[in-house]
C-alpha cells in the first residue's frame, strides 16, 4: 500500500507526462484533422494538456486497421490460452503502473486518489486478468444428432467492437469491456469520453507491450457527436458497446439501423432506490450506505442510490442517521489520500447538478443537507453532498438521472408501495432492501424492475456476476460470463457423416 501524501502526490502531478494523442495500428498519432482540445483538470481549472479531436477520418483509419489485423488471424485466431496469458500480462502492466494510471484518472475526471489508487485501477486489472482466465475454459457444444450427423455450435468473435465508455470510471468501464473482446479474438476501437480520455490513452501502449499486436486495440479521444458518431455509423463495425446517457443510447441504436445493423449493447441511466424497511437489521449500518450510495464518487455514479424509501413509522430516526452519516463525505482535494469526495467532473456537470438543486427548491422539496457549490477558490468544481427531503416521485430530482451528489427521500406506508415507487422511473439499474424478513426480502427483490438487487447492503457484488438493466438503463450485461456473448456471434455446424 502506497504511503504517498498530498504534497507527494501534487509534485508527481507536476512532473507527470500526459498523452493526449490516439492511438492507431500500434503508434500514437494526431487526429488526421490536427484539431485538439483542451483537457482541464475538475481539481483546480488547470490545462492538462492538448487532446487528439479524433473525427470520421480517425475511425476509418483505426477501423481499417482493426480489421486488417483481425482478417489476418494475428490474434482472431490465437490459441485461447495464449491470449489468456498476453491478457494477464496486460492486467499485470497496469497494476506496475497503478500509481500513474490513479493519477491520471484523479487529475482528468476529479474522483479522490484513493478511489482511483484503491478501486479504480485494481478493478480495471481484475477485469482484463478475470476474463482472460476465463477464455481457454469456456466450451462450445455438440447438438444431439442421428448416429449419421454431427452437430456443432461454436462460438466465432464478431469481429471490429467499437466500445464507446462513459467518464465517470473512465478506465474501470473501458476494462469491463476490452477484457471479455479482447479476450474472445476481437480488434477494438475505443473511444474514451472527451471529458476523461488520459487513462484510456494510456494503456493502449500497455497493450502493445503485453503482446496485443498493433491493430487489436485503437483509442480514438474526441466527441460523441463527431468520431461517436462515425464509430456507430461505420459499416464494417460490426459491434458497439456503450456506457452511458439513455438519450445518446437511444441515438446509437437509431445510428445502427441507418447503417449496416450492428449488435449494439447497452449500459444506460439509472435511477435506482434505496428500500429501508421498519425492520431494517441495522439502521446506522443502512444510514451509512446510504450516505456512501449517493456520496462516493460525487454521485457520478450510475448506481447511485438517489432515492432513498423509507418506511413512514421510522423515518423520524432513520432520516437523521443519514444526515449525520453524510457529515463524513466532505469534498476536498481529490489528490489528498484522506479526502473521501473530489470534484465534479467539469463546470458544464458541475452546473447540471446545481440546476437540478434549484429545481428540487422550486418543485417544493426540503433541503435538509447540503446544496451549495464550495471551494470555488481553489478553480475546481465542488459540490457538497445534499439530501432533499418531502420528495414526490413524480418531481424531476426523482424522476430524472442527476449523475451527482443528491439525494431524495420519499416515504412509505408499505411494501406494495414501496416497490411501486421503486418501479415508478423510465429506469431499471438497480435497487437495494433493508429488511430482516428473508421472506420480505426476495418478494421485494423479485418485484423490482432492475438489473441488480441489493439486500442489506448497497453496490454488492463481484466480477463473477453480471452487471445491467431493465427497461431504459439498457440491455446486455458487463462481467461475469455472460459478458462474452455480446463479443461473440453463434455458428451452427451441421455434418452428414
Amino acid at each position: 500500500m502506497t504511503t504517498l501524501t498530498r504534497a507527494d502526490w501534487e509534485q508527481r502531478a507536476r512532473d507527470l507526462t500526459i498523452e493526449g494523442r490516439a492511438f492507431i495500428n500500434g503508434e500514437y498519432t494526431d487526429a488526421v484533422s490536427g484539431e485538439t482540445f483542451d483537457c482541464l483538470s475538475p481539481v483546480d481549472g488547470r490545462l492538462l494538456g492538448k487532446v487528439a479531436s479524433c473525427d470520421a477520418a480517425d475511425a476509418q483509419r483505426a477501423v481499417e486497421n482493426a480489421r486488417a489485423v483481425f482478417n489476418s488471424g494475428a490474434w482472431s485466431r490465437l490459441a485461447p490460452s495464449k491470449r489468456k496469458a498476453t491478457m494477464i500480462r496486460f492486467a499485470g502492466l497496469l497494476k506496475q503502473h497503478v500509481e500513474e494510471l490513479a493519477l491520471l484518472e484523479t487529475l482528468d475526471m476529479g474522483k479522490p486518489i484513493s478511489d482511483s489508487l484503491n478501486i479504480d485501477v485494481p478493478g480495471a486489472a481484475q477485469a482484463l486478468s478475470w476474463s482472460g482466465e476465463a477464455i481457454d475454459k469456456l466450451y462450445d457444444e455438440v447438438a444431439s444428432t442421428p448416429h449419421d450427423q454431427l452437430g456443432l455450435v461454436t462460438r466465432e468473435p464478431v469481429g471490429v467492437v467499437g466500445a464507446i465508455v462513459p467518464w465517470n470510471f473512465p478506465l474501470l468501464m473501458a476494462c469491463w469491456k476490452l477484457g471479455p473482446a479482447l479476450s474472445t479474438g476481437n480488434s477494438v476501437v475505443l473511444k474514451p469520453s472527451e471529458k476523461s480520455p488520459l487513462t484510456a490513452i494510456r494503456i493502449a501502449a500497455l497493450a502493445l507491450e503485453a503482446g496485443i499486436p498493433k491493430g487489436v486495440l485503437n483509442v480514438l479521444p474526441g466527441y460523441g457527436h463527431t468520431v461517436g458518431k462515425a464509430l456507430a455509423l461505420h459499416m464494417d463495425v460490426d459491434t458497439l458497446v456503450f456506457t452511458g446517457s439513455t438519450k445518446i443510447a437511444k441515438q446509437l441504436m437509431i445510428y445502427s439501423g441507418e447503417s449496416n445493423m450492428k449488435r449494439i449493447w447497452l449500459e444506460a441511466g439509472g435511477k435506482s432506490p434505496n428500500i429501508v424497511f421498519a425492520d431494517a437489521p441495522d439502521l446506522q449500518a443502512a444510514a451509512e450506505a446510504a450516505a456512501s450510495a449517493i456520496a462516493f464518487n460525487q454521485g457520478e455514479v450510475c448506481t447511485a442510490g438517489s432515492r432513498l424509501l423509507v418506511e413512514r413509522s421510522i423515518k423520524d430516526t432513520f432520516l437523521p442517521l443519514v444526515i449525520e452519516a453524510l457529515k463524513g463525505w466532505k469534498p476536498g482535494n481529490p489528490l489528498d489520500p484522506a479526502t473521501n469526495v473530489g470534484a465534479l467532473v467539469d463546470t458544464q456537470q458541475m452546473n447540471t447538478v446545481l440546476s437540478y438543486i434549484e429545481a428540487g427548491h422550486s418543485d417544493g422539496a426540503k433541503l435538509v443537507a447540503g446544496g451549495k457549490r464550495i471551494l470555488e477558490e481553489t478553480g475546481g468544481t465542488y459540490v457538497e453532498p445534499t439530501i432533499f427531503d418531502g420528495v414526490s416521485n413524480a418531481m424531476k430530482i426523482a424522476q430524472e438521472e442527476i449523475f451527482g451528489p443528491v439525494l431524495s427521500v420519499i416515504a412509505f406506508d408499505t411494501a406494495e408501495e414501496a416497490i411501486q415507487i421503486a418501479n415508478d422511473t423510465p429506469y431499471g439499474l438497480a435497487a437495494a432492501v433493508w429488511t430482516r424478513d428473508i421472506s420480505k426480502a426476495h418478494l421485494t427483490a423479485k418485484a423490482l424492475r432492475a438489473g441488480s438487487v441489493w439486500v442489506n447492503q448497497y453496490d454488492g457484488g463481484d466480477m463473477t456476476a453480471p452487471f445491467g438493466g431493465f427497461k431504459q438503463s439498457g440491455n446486455g450485461r458487463d462481467k461475469s460470463l455472460h459478458a462474452f456473448d455480446k463479443y461473440t456471434e453463434l455458428k451452427s455446424t451441421w455434418i452428414k457423416l
